[in-house]
């Protein structure tokens, strides 16, 4: 058999890859000499003059922020929510559902300490476990890492070179050159086999470090002219202003400054300026330290290392040392305490000083660092590390953020939602798993208001909220439907003040509750149970089931219960009855026997008409054209089923009140189609159970065909049987069940609602 030959031949191919590498080299700029680092200087002076600080706040106002279209309408949010903590970024960290005002409290802070100049400070992000703390940290360095691969967030650092023998004369390398080298300028461009020694700079140190301290502004005055290099030293780190080489660099140029007689732009001939990456899998830059019980750098001699041998004759006689450790590794970038107060007190203690002063003592030498310290914690461990004498001390270099639990239905939907498949396998997933797991969790969440904090005109009302009320109002802003216009419009205005209630006690809302981590193993056990033949709500309902009855495991199912809040075992049946209010719209809306909008346009007429009776006005007959009365006859059908008033002096105040309503969601909505569904959402209720209490011989004819749907006793061409098949196949079609799953749910509603 004859094989077709590949176009390409190995080393056509590899030939290819060889120029793509050399192409990417170059044009990212991975080794300069110092004067060609000076150039990119000049043109971009404060790309690179960055410390850590600036560096992040930079990368995360590149990737961007935007207000999601779920996030524009929901009460209380207007932070916007920064790409970064999306998925993926480096296809590691998670995405970080909500928690848009932590992200912003984080940029803030990063922000201030870009003005300070100084890092002074250790972010801690606390909250109850579970609650994307670390996530937040693991997107923050996943967006470092793509940044610093970016031309906008190139960083360099520099190493020593030094060639061989031939390149010079005299004993260090540096001296004089033969002829053949006299066009030599630099060596951070020649070729590996003739360099002797490269010995890199290990804190990858700023290559403007180079210049001596008491040199630098004046440098960068005659480099960027006086004007330009003022305003950029006002803004510049302590770490570029103040800092110095670190303690192996410093001995290597005080060698060179000497042999030379002081001749600085002999000593830059030895400097290479590489360019350096982030990379949180390769610990550069981007390094997270576990609790353990040493402090996180060391400093060690130089004793086996080729390099040693190779380098001039002069710096041979030095005793070099080399810093190690994690805060080596994560200079200039960023470094994760993950559980920081697991650890011993003492084994950070270090952090106060390195905090305050932006050094910290390694063996006989000072490492200075530019690094952004961020760690995280629960809040069992925070309350216990206050208690410790020595807190006040730690407090004024710590920036305590806190990051609860989250309390909307769909920012804690969308945790579960991209995982529902993987923790499935072959199973099918029905719809509302999601949403149920999350409206529970919700639920455990919230706690009482407290009337005594709200004015007399919200007091009551905030007290009378429900859980549910309560979910569904931070969720979209549903407001209770018992409760007057005036009052929805008052209970509106407060929401903010209601999110804000806690927010300043040590027992917050948001902190104790079912956290997702938990809840993710319910999916997974409900999902293997082998009563569901598919994922769905009421297997999920089972395993919480299951869940509540291990009091002794969890702080949330012990606290007391409060007007039916903490009632973790109540909430079940409170999402049962919501699941099933749900199916109930669905299986009608798949029975195909009438369309929805008939409702909407209901109202629609409704309100139309009433208007036009209270201003005691005619309106236009569409057909016939004549100015009539309006219709009475409609008015009076919709107010009968809907249950309205009786007397007509209630019946004004009833119509008045629904035209209100109607002002009030147009002024809130702007730029939405009126929607009397939503604006409505009682009357619409009550329309539909009068239409399908009057469809209810109907529906029973349905639930009986399904209890032998598919077997040889049903009968497809019954009406019962063909209600069932046709119902079977529209929730199959357009709302994603599968026939099992389907055939179960309707089986359940008409045994719990019919």
């Amino acid at each position: 058999m004859k094989h077709e030959r590949h176009p390409f031949s190995g080393s056509e191919i590899l030939g290819s890859i060889d120029q793509a590498v050399k192409k990417d080299f170059e044009t990212n700029r991975r080794i300069l000499s110092f004067e060609e680092y000076l150039g990119l200087v000049s043109e971009s002076p404060k790309q690179h003059t960055r410390g850590a600080a600036q560096f992040a706040v930079d990368m995360m106002d590149y990737f961007g922020t935007e207000t999601p279209s779920d996030l524009s309408g929901r009460p209380g949010n207007h932070h916007p929510r920064f790409k970064i903590f999306d998925f993926p970024i480096d296809g590691i960290a998670p995405k970080v559902v909500g928690h848009e005002a932590v992200q912003n409290q984080l940029y803030k802070t990063l922000k201030a300490f870009a003005r300070q100049g100084l890092n002074n400070k250790l972010i801690l992000l606390h909250g109850p476990n579970g609650s994307a703390k670390s996530s937040m940290i693991h997107a923050m360095m996943a967006g470092l890492e793509n940044y610093s691969k970016l031309p906008e967030g190139a960083l360099y650092s520099f190493n020593w070179v030094f060639p061989l023998e031939h390149y010079t004369k005299g004993n260090i390398g540096i001296n004089t050159y033969s002829a053949s080298k006299a066009s030599v300028t630099t060596y951070a461009r020649i070729p590996d086999e003739e360099i002797a020694a490269r010995v890199p700079c290990d804190l990858k140190d700023h290559p403007l470090l180079v210049i001596p301290q008491e040199q630098r502004k004046a440098f960068l005055e005659q480099l960027l002219g006086p004007s330009q290099a003022q305003e950029l030293w006002n803004h510049l780190p302590n770490y570029l202003t103040k800092g110095d080489l670190c303690h192996r660099c410093k001995q290597i140029f005080d060698v060179l400054i000497t042999s030379n007689g002081g001749d600085f732009k002999k000593i830059l001939m030895n400097i290479q300026v590489e360019r350096i990456y982030f990379a949180r899998r390769y610990r550069k830059g981007l390094v997270t330290i576990e609790p353990q019980l040493h402090v996180d750098a060391q400093y060690q001699q130089l004793s086996i290392n080729k390099n040693l041998a190779s380098l001039p004759a002069s710096l041979q006689s030095l005793n070099l040392f080399t810093l190690t450790g994690d805060l080596v590794d994560g200079n200039r970038g960023l470094v994760e305490y993950s559980d920081l107060l697991k650890r011993p007190i003492d084994s950070f203690k270090y952090l106060l000083s390195a905090c305050e002063t932006g050094a910290v003592n390694v063996g006989n030498t000072i490492a200075y660092l530019d690094t952004l310290l961020l760690g995280s914690a629960n809040e069992i461990q925070l309350d216990a590390f206050k208690e410790f004498p020595d807190f006040t001390s730690f407090k004024a270099r710590i920036e305590l953020i806190r990051v609860p639990y989250l309390l909307s239905v769909s920012d804690e939907k969308e945790i579960y939602e991209s995982q529902l498949q993987q923790i499935a396998g072959e199973k099918h997933v029905a719809p509302h798993v999601s949403w149920t797991l999350a409206l529970w969790a919700v639920l455990t969440r919230l706690k009482k208001p407290n009337s005594i904090n709200f004015p007399p005109n919200v007091s009551s009302l905030v007290a009378s909220l429900h859980p549910l009320d309560k979910a569904k109002l931070y969720d979209t802003g549903e407001l209770p439907n018992n409760i007057s216009p005036e009052e929805r419009k008052v209970l509106r205005a407060s929401i903010a003040k209601l999110r804000d209630e806690y927010s300043n006690v040590p027992y917050y809302e948001g902190r104790m509750g079912a956290s997702a981590r938990e809840l993710k193993t319910v999916l997974s056990d409900a999902s293997q149970n082998p009563d569901f033949p598919c994922l769905s709500p009421l297997a999920v309902l089972r395993e919480i089931e299951e869940l509540t009855k291990r009091t002794s495991e969890y702080e949330f199912l012990k606290q007391d219960i409060k007007d039916g809040y903490h009632n973790a075992a109540e909430f079940i049946e409170l999402v049962r009855n919501e699941y099933i209010t749900r199916i109930d719209r669905e299986v009608r809306d798949s029975i195909g026997i009438y369309d929805s909008a008939q409702w909407e346009d209901f109202l629609k007429k409704y309100v139309l008409h009433i208007s036009i009776a209270l201003k005691k006005e005619k309106i236009k007959n569409p057909i016939t054209g004549k100015m009539e009365d309006p219709d009475f006859t409609l008015i009076s059908e919709f107010e009968r089923i809907v249950e309205g008033p009786e007397e007509n002096r209630e019946k004004d105040a009833f119509r008045q009140n629904i035209i209100s309503q109607v002002g009030v969601w147009a002024l809130d909505h702007p730029k939405e189609p009126m929607s009397y569904a939503k604006v409505f959402p009682e009357f619409w209720r009550k329309l539909e159970k009068h239409y399908f209490e009057s469809q209810k011989s109907l529906l029973t004819q349905m639930s009986d065909a399904l209890l032998v749907y598919g077997t040889d006793a049903s009968d497809p061409d019954s009406e019962g049987g063909r209600l069932a098949h046709q119902t079977v196949e529209n929730m199959k079609s357009k709302l994603d069940y599968c026939e099992g799953c389907a055939r179960e749910i309707i089986t359940f509603l008409m045994q719990q609602r019919y």
